[in-house]
């Protein structure tokens, strides 16, 4: 609808905004109008529910909104300008973290995302999960010489075992792929101080992952892992497919999403931090735990078999989404050997 694609474009500009910007004030704005412009998205179902998480939602930005202002004043207090790459002091830059990862999802700041992401639709969910996370992970990008090492690190390490906890005991998908996302953060913000451009692999890694899952969700109409269980029978190919893309998100060789692990805990290593390395590798089967029990569900429980049940209408084929899926479908699950040569 129009007011749908108003919505999108409103998202849009805020990122490029936000991407484009070398003031504080300016990436303030991209990211205040992005906040605003998936409020309606967010709360479009008028279920009490998703206005609840639209709620929760703006209450969560807003705050990490009031950080940066208020980090970015202090900088600009302490140095004389807004330039985004000149924040030498410990204050605003740790101000800023906490404010950023808060706007992405990490933990300890996490709690608002699963809760969001539940109330509202799958193809929201996958917007609040990929685009949502750009603009603050380019701020954290920029800043990232300037962030304290220790403090990333230990948020890092949370994120990872938080988001593989949280996981486990979830029957809904939206809210597993929610702590999936968290965790996710978790190796984003482990080599964030020393090697930012590997942190950048990891999380665009991430989002051509969770473009197709949740595109596939989305076309089997597949929320909760009830739903898993009779999805062979309406579609064995979707089957099939989704057990990929998420052993690839669990990180299993030689599926794409182990490529950006790999090169991770290659750099913790060499930066003598081994345990550290050992302990993120640990937090890592956290997340397999669940990932494996969606896969076993959706491909391992049921023979293929003709259906007896009258669920076939739970099969509703998009061209525009399937073809948007179809290449990153393929990028997730076999792009390791271009990746990773």
């Amino acid at each position: 609808t129009t007011a749908t694609i108003y919505m999108l474009t409103g998202i849009s500009i805020g990122t490029i905004l936000v991407t484009s910007s070398n003031s504080w004030m300016l990436a303030w704005l991209g990211l205040e109008l992005n906040s605003f412009a998936i409020l309606p998205l967010i709360s479009k179902t008028k279920h009490p529910r998703s206005i609840e998480a639209a709620t929760k939602y703006f209450l969560t930005q807003s705050t990490a909104s009031c950080l940066i202002l208020f980090a970015s004043t202090i900088n600009a207090w302490q140095t004389g300008t807004w330039t985004i790459t000149q924040m030498p002091d410990k204050l605003p830059s740790t101000l800023m973290l906490i404010a950023l990862t808060m706007k992405m999802g990490a933990a300890p700041m996490h709690l608002w995302l699963p809760e969001v992401m539940q109330g509202t639709t799958l193809l929201t969910s996958l917007l609040i999960s990929t685009w949502q996370k750009i603009a603050p992970m380019v701020l954290i990008f920029t800043t990232s010489n300037h962030l304290p090492s220790n403090i990333t690190l230990i948020m890092g390490l949370l994120s990872t075992y938080l988001g593989g906890w949280g996981g486990m005991n979830q029957t809904h998908l939206r809210k597993m792929m929610a702590f999936s996302s968290i965790a996710n953060m978790g190796w984003t913000l482990m080599t964030l101080t020393s090697e930012p451009k590997m942190s950048m692999i990891n999380i665009m890694t991430y989002m051509l992952l969770t473009t197709p899952t949740f595109i596939l969700l989305a076309q089997t109409s597949t929320k909760t892992l009830q739903d898993m269980t009779t999805m062979w029978t309406t579609s064995p190919t979707s089957s099939i497919t989704l057990t990929f893309l998420l052993l690839s998100m669990a990180g299993l060789p030689p599926l794409t999403g182990f490529m950006p692990k790999l090169l991770i805990l290659n750099e913790l290593i060499s930066q003598n931090m081994t345990a550290i390395s050992v302990a993120t590798t640990m937090a890592s089967l956290l997340s397999l735990i669940f990932y494996l029990r969606i896969s076993y569900l959706t491909s391992l429980l049921n023979t293929p078999s003709s259906s007896t049940s009258t669920t076939k209408w739970r099969q509703n084929m998009n061209n525009l989404k399937m073809t948007q899926m179809a290449p990153t479908a393929v990028m997730s699950t076999t792009a390791l050997p271009t990746l990773y040569p």
